[in-house]
């Protein structure tokens, strides 16, 4: 059984814990937190974590620390656990960043800590309900091979799938992240927004919606993004895109053109020549 040790108790850091104590990996989880009181999640009341007001370093015996505090703080934190003294022998540390490489663990790497990088591609909107979300889904690793082995054996305990993206290109990973998780809730706020201009109540528009959203998710994961791309752009329905535009604010219809713009790319096979002009010249006339 694993002892775990965890710097910030923030969404994804709770989720994260729990998830590890519901494959029954560890048998002690310990947190360091800024406030004086542990946050109300079951690990603290129900299921013995132990929460320390500020930071300390791990008990011997630990076998993985997990810096779960914002990026801009990483490096800052890394060199205040580093002056708690040497690590525990063969103790690996990870912070959860998607867009960072290991660097800003350097100071703990000079401590004897072997330092890598654990993000799990899975959002965590709540940590109360974050732990199961995090079972099965892939996991971003880099470092030193020790903490690569750490990381790639408590992966395996949730069913997850390894990702090894090179250092240089972790933004890149990262923006994908942000744009299949984040801006899909951006999409999914203006969709909401245009069926409230077309006379939907906000919570009305947002349960019609829901559906429609799930299904080309599911097409996409059945059938790939060229075959689940369905609607207006992919059958060259010039007059309905342009009825669109007309109706839309000035925001949603730039959006609506860039965003058209790219699935026109994504169904250039399907349509002639000369209706793919046609559409792509709609689109070029959006403001």
């Amino acid at each position: 059984m694993d002892r775990l040790h965890f710097v910030g108790p923030g969404r994804m850091g709770l989720a994260l814990a729990d998830a590890f104590r519901r494959a029954e990996l560890a048998d002690h989880i310990t947190f360091c937190g800024r406030a004086e009181d542990p946050p109300g999640h079951p690990l603290f009341w129900e299921h013995g974590a132990r929460y320390i007001w500020g930071l300390e370093a791990p008990e011997r015996g630990t076998t993985a620390v997990f810096l779960s505090v914002p990026d801009h703080v990483l490096e800052e934190v890394a060199h205040a656990l580093a002056a708690r003294g040497p690590a525990p022998g063969g103790c690996a540390v990870f912070h959860l960043s998607g867009s960072l490489a290991a660097d800003p663990l350097g100071p703990l790497h000079a401590q004897g800590y072997s330092v890598g990088t654990f993000h799990p591609l899975q959002t965590v909107a709540s940590p109360d309900d974050g732990a199961q979300r995090l079972f099965g889904c892939s996991y971003a690793l880099s470092g030193e091979p020790e903490a690569l082995a750490v990381g790639q054996r408590l992966v395996a305990a949730l069913d997850g799938k390894v990702l090894r993206v090179p250092a240089s290109r972790r933004p890149l990973y990262h923006a994908a992240a942000v744009v299949a998780s984040n801006y899909l809730v951006v999409l999914m706020d203006t969709a909401i927004t245009i069926l409230e201009d077309a006379g939907l109540g906000r919570s009305e528009a947002r349960e019609a919606i829901l559906p429609l959203a799930r299904g080309t998710l599911e097409n996409v994961a059945r059938l790939g993004t060229e075959q689940a791309l369905t609607g207006p752009v992919a059958r060259g329905d010039v007059e309905t895109v342009e009825a669109h535009l007309r109706g839309l604010g000035e925001d949603e219809r730039r959006l609506y053109g860039m965003l058209g713009a790219r699935a026109l790319e994504l169904a250039a096979h399907r349509l002639s020549p000369e209706l793919h002009e046609e559409m792509e010249g709609v689109f070029d006339r959006v403001e």
